[in-house]
């Protein structure tokens, strides 16, 4: 089953094309939990491949990165921090989630957008405090998009660089698949347990 899923992966990036890079990696970069490994590696591969170029793909995921990041930006913004707290639990964002990333912002600057984005757990928020301070929208993009820009390159290097081997490649996303898996068990659990505790208490 995970090798057809595997399969289905690679065949839905070059199915999408670039315009799929771009909005799979806006989800990436925006509160939606979509982890970048499963889009930016199978274009690698397929640009080794030659079923895509590899500058386009890259630029794709990279505006999709941005683009992503300005939405959570302006939602910050525009709704401020209550409307996160109060509706962010719906995509995983809860108060904790804010603060970590407030006190991450504070710690480290404007910068913190750039750093942010080569981070797991933290390239997909580190936009909410930006936004939040008002930070300066060039500076942001900027960061942002050096920080993506990174990001996306290394994971679209591995794809094309061990493209020569399948099978190398199907049991990386083979793992990626494995480890998403569990995640959303683990996250699914998680608010069962916290919903049940909430409805025993009423």
């Amino acid at each position: 089953m995970l090798h057809e899923i595997v399969d289905f992966i690679v065949q839905t990036v070059g199915s999408l094309g670039y315009f799929g890079i771009f909005i799979m990696m806006f989800l990436e970069s925006s509160f939606f939990p979509f982890p970048s490994e499963v889009v930016m590696v199978p274009a690698g591969y397929l640009a080794f491949k030659g079923e895509m170029n590899m500058t386009i793909a890259i630029i794709a995921g990279i505006l999709g990165s941005l683009v992503g990041a300005l939405f959570n930006y302006y939602l910050a913004i525009k709704f401020g921090r209550r409307f996160l707290i109060k509706y962010g639990k719906y995509f995983f964002v809860n108060e904790e989630t804010i603060s970590k990333m407030e006190n991450f912002f504070k710690a480290h600057g404007p910068i913190s957008t750039f750093s942010g984005r080569l981070i797991p757990a933290v390239r997909q928020y580190i936009s909410f405090p930006a936004g939040l301070a008002k930070m300066n929208i060039f500076l942001f993009s900027l960061y942002t998009s050096l920080g993506a820009g990174i990001w996306v390159i290394i994971l679209a290097l591995v794809g094309y660089f061990i493209g020569d081997n399948e099978q190398l490649i199907k049991e990386y996303l083979r793992y990626i698949v494995i480890a998403i898996l569990i995640t959303l068990a683990f996250i699914v659990y998680v608010y069962y347990k916290k919903y049940k505790r909430k409805s025993l208490t009423k």
